[in-house]
């Protein structure tokens, strides 16, 4: 496996992205978009376990506009304990918007396209706040995405206008949705209306809610760790992309 940086050159500057190249020509592709927090070496072995199981992996730096890994608008370290951190970290969480990360995702599948040369789909993944992204992207990519996993997503239903659950039937990849079973950035009341759009969903949604959890339960740095429940996400994440990507000809 190969690890590398790379910049993509967006009409809002340099997009940097690490990616985890197994088999170029052959595997395929999965975009990690990261969680508030941003780029770090969590993400990375994160990318790394996917890659592998047989994938090419690329980890987006999503908040490229303001920021690299190590050098963001807050403090990556102190945001967990430090109020004004936190803030910070929210506040660049809140402006970035669908339309931004769309635009993102539109230079990525153009780097794919130019780089690969069979043409499998893609899987998608997102944590906390990129579990928008992904249904949103899903939406406006359906010819290229296959796969889409969203864990304790935020913002899947909202009473904006570009809010990801408008767009569910134009999805037309196989979708899994966790949650976490208690979880103050998606309330009771939010996850019945997600529940209550995907279960209407022309094509194929799993909507699980982990029990015993919080948000945030399957990255082992944050005090809401359940290794249990993570590697149920693992094996859930893994069987969702083999099903959908994985395709022999």
């Amino acid at each position: 496996m190969i690890q590398d940086e790379i910049d993509l050159i967006t009409t809002d500057g340099k997009l940097d992205c690490t990616i985890f190249i197994t088999n170029e020509q052959e595997y395929p592709y999965v975009i990690f978009y990261m969680d508030a927090p941003g780029i770090r070496k969590e993400l990375k072995e994160m990318c790394v376990r996917i890659a592998s199981h047989g994938y090419n992996v690329i980890l987006p730096n999503l908040f490229y506009r303001v920021g690299t890994e190590g050098n963001y608008p807050f403090s990556q370290t102190k945001y967990k304990k430090n109020k004004v951190e936190l803030n910070k970290m929210i506040s660049i969480m809140n402006s970035t918007t669908n339309t931004m990360i769309s635009e993102d995702t539109k230079y990525i599948l153009d780097y794919i396209s130019k780089k690969k040369l069979n043409k499998k789909k893609i899987g998608i993944i997102g944590y906390c706040m990129s579990g928008r992204f992904v249904v949103y992207c899903g939406a406006k990519f359906s010819d290229r995405i296959a796969a889409i996993a969203s864990f304790y997503g935020v913002g899947i239903f909202t009473n904006k206008c570009d809010s990801p659950h408008l767009f569910a039937n134009d999805i037309d990849a196989e979708m899994y949705l966790a949650f976490a079973e208690k979880d103050v950035w998606v309330p009771d009341n939010v996850l019945e209306k997600i529940k209550s759009v995907f279960s209407n969903k022309k094509h194929n949604v799993r909507i699980e809610i982990y029990k015993d959890t919080d948000h945030g339960f399957a990255f082992p740095s944050r005090s809401t760790y359940v290794k249990e429940a993570s590697e149920k996400h693992w094996e859930r994440l893994l069987d969702l992309f083999d099903r959908n990507l994985k395709i022999t000809d």
